[in-house]
């Protein structure tokens, strides 16, 4: 079994086993929602979420900065502090160590956030560096958005286009499969550059300071359908999208073409999901055109009816998806490949 633990997992030997049971804490652990509020008083309270990196190698410090900051900046709330923990290959040399460290300072620079701790460390039985980052911020508290508050008759919206985050990494980690199959070295070049839009902070700021969005999430491990799937459980909703409405780019559509996997199960960092209300659809639309941030409608939120997601694909078939556990391509492709 490789990605994250399944839900029966997380629920019998991980939720009921969260020590003393503090009143400040206003989102605990819970299925969908990705960041912990903790409630500070005086109207604010302090947004903390912690991630790993472990299915990319070229961009690990770039990816744990922006990756962690995305999920709390979902709620509304500015990073402001990070902290690292990197385990390190036995063999591991110091350029490894100064590329990593480099991404990660330039990477915190541009989100406005220090370093403020953490851990490193050479640890026995690894082939690729690994990461984790815990990345916290604060907000108002009558201003924090939620996962888990998207409302029947909301509409989904999605940024930017499907799959930025995995078409980054298999352009750099498996750019040698990739030529082998076909692709272009252009196509691959140009691919490795979506690691540069891979924060969601400006749109999901810009909606949460304007008070538009009853949710938002970023769609990480399980990609685009993963993220709804995550948005719908919390919500106790049913969310309904059509893959044709989905926005690809076209070094996305080659590559997973190539590959034969499917870009809306691909880790999907970057992208910001919303869901917003009908009638402040336009309006959440104009204010992320007035700041160069492209958007779309891509589903609708009904009350739940058995199932989490429904899929209307392009072909005419219809997936109905009743499991919050969505396996990444990004897994099976290290799975068979190995890179």
């Amino acid at each position: 079994m490789v990605g994250k633990l399944p839900p029966d997992l997380l629920e019998r030997y991980v939720f009921r086993r969260i020590g003393v049971i503090d009143t400040a804490v206003i989102v605990g652990p819970s299925f969908g929602e990705d960041s912990a509020v903790i409630d500070l008083g005086d109207g604010k309270v302090l947004v903390a979420h912690v991630d790993p990196i472990t299915g990319a190698v070229e961009f690990l410090g770039w990816l744990a900065v922006h990756i962690a900051c995305n999920d709390v900046v979902v709620t509304g709330a500015r990073p402001r502090w990070l902290l690292s923990v990197l385990y390190l290959p036995e063999n591991a040399d110091e350029s490894l160590i100064d590329k990593i460290t480099s991404q990660i300072d330039l990477a915190a620079r541009e989100i406005g956030a220090m370093v403020i701790g953490g851990h490193s460390e050479f640890t026995p039985g690894l082939n690729r560096p690994l990461i984790s980052m815990t990345a916290l911020g604060i907000t108002s508290k009558d201003k924090f958005v939620r996962t888990g508050g998207a409302k029947t008759g909301d509409v989904v919206l999605m940024t930017k286009t499907v799959a930025i985050e995995g078409t980054a990494i298999i352009s750099s980690d498996f750019k040698d499969v990739l030529i082998r199959k076909g692709v272009s070295q252009s196509i691959v070049e140009r691919g490795r550059e979506f690691i540069k839009s891979i924060s969601v902070a400006k749109e999901a700021l810009a909606l949460a300071d304007a008070g538009l969005a009853t949710s938002m999430h970023d769609p990480t491990e399980g990609g685009l359908i993963g993220g709804l799937t995550e948005i719908a459980y919390a919500s106790r909703k049913t969310v309904e999208i059509w893959e044709e409405k989905v926005p690809i780019a076209l070094e996305t559509k080659v590559m997973c073409e190539a590959l034969n996997i499917d870009a809306l199960k691909l880790i999907s960092s970057g992208v910001l999901v919303a869901t917003v209300p009908e009638e402040k659809a336009s309006e959440a639309e104009k204010l992320l055109r007035s700041i160069g941030v492209k958007s779309t409608i891509i589903g609708r939120v009904h009350d739940f009816n058995g199932d989490l997601v429904i899929l209307n694909r392009k072909d005419g078939r219809i997936e109905y998806i009743d499991s919050i556990h969505v396996t990444d391509e990004l897994v099976r492709l290290w799975e068979e490949y190995k890179v």
